[in-house]
């Protein structure tokens, strides 16, 4: 009877697998065909290094989105990191019994809240915020890198937070025992021993950042063109996706899948980095 449940639970366990990695190959068949097309009518150069998106002309440029995505993201990654892992350093090692009882509910609170919702909190707090401080519109780059850093906290404080607690004990006690004092035995061996853990952490915020729409929509000013400076607007990848598939047709369309596969690449690429950084720190 045991074995019997047991061969039932791999049955079950290896087709849920199979239905992950078919959905997997299924996406990417869809994307290559649909997206490759398109590229090769417009001209790869033409449509990765274009400065001009302008579908009515037919001119499909999406470098202006590619530098978007990008400046967004690291933007968000200044903020959230040193936050994040500084939060999660405090939790594991430094808070006392009652803030924790405190501070872990509000940071899955943090996670579970809609990205329209925060749209509407970066459009209510942080756009008017930034436009009275460093000046401009509001809609900017700067304010979109804050509010994604405000996101992806929860993500980086939790799995940097598991990383931190899973650390052997015997760790810190040696490094107690050899004279050093709480914080720097935290900060010089328990921290880069949960190093490997941290960076999953962060690609996971990363990934949360590079592919977030709807609140970047909301506060980054969703102008197709190159990026002027921090306190400028931009439009990313996802929300020219976002904003124009709703009436796109023909070429345009395509373009736009195209620009898919262009952000499915960034994120096989970021996933390939950090293996390869994984791999070397562990």
């Amino acid at each position: 009877m045991i074995k019997r449940k047991e061969k039932g639970m791999e049955l079950i366990f290896l087709i849920a697998a199979t239905v992950s990695i078919i959905s997997v190959l299924l996406i990417c068949i869809f994307l290559l065909i649909n997206g490759l097309p398109a590229m090769g009518e417009i001209g790869i150069v033409k449509f990765l290094l274009g400065k001009t998106w302008r579908p009515g002309n037919e001119i499909f440029g999406i470098l202006p989105m590619i530098l978007g995505s990008i400046y967004v993201t690291a933007g968000a990654l200044l903020v959230g990191v040193p936050i994040g892992i500084l939060t999660a350093i405090f939790m594991a090692r430094f808070c006392p019994k009652k803030l924790y009882a405190v501070l872990k509910p509000c940071i899955s609170l943090m996670a579970g809240i809609p990205s329209v919702v925060y749209g509407f909190f970066g459009l209510s707090v942080l756009v008017p915020f930034t436009r009275e401080l460093f000046g401009g519109d509001g809609n900017s780059i700067l304010t979109a890198s804050i509010l994604l850093g405000l996101m992806i906290l929860p993500t980086i404080i939790s799995v940097s937070e598991s990383a931190i607690r899973t650390v052997p004990d015997k760790y810190y006690q040696g490094s107690l025992a050899l004279g050093a004092t709480h914080e720097r035995s935290v900060f010089l061996t328990i921290v880069p021993a949960a190093k490997s853990g941290i960076l999953a952490g962060v690609i996971l915020g990363l990934g949360r950042a590079i592919g977030e729409t709807m609140a970047v929509i909301m506060v980054a000013g969703n102008q197709p063109r190159m990026p002027k400076g921090i306190l400028a607007g931009a439009r990313t990848l996802t929300a020219n996706i976002v904003s124009e598939m709703g009436y796109a047709s023909g070429l345009h369309r395509e373009a736009l899948i195209a620009t898919g596969v262009v952000l499915f690449v960034f994120i096989l690429l970021i996933n390939l980095i950090f293996s390869i950084i994984k791999g070397k720190t562990v």
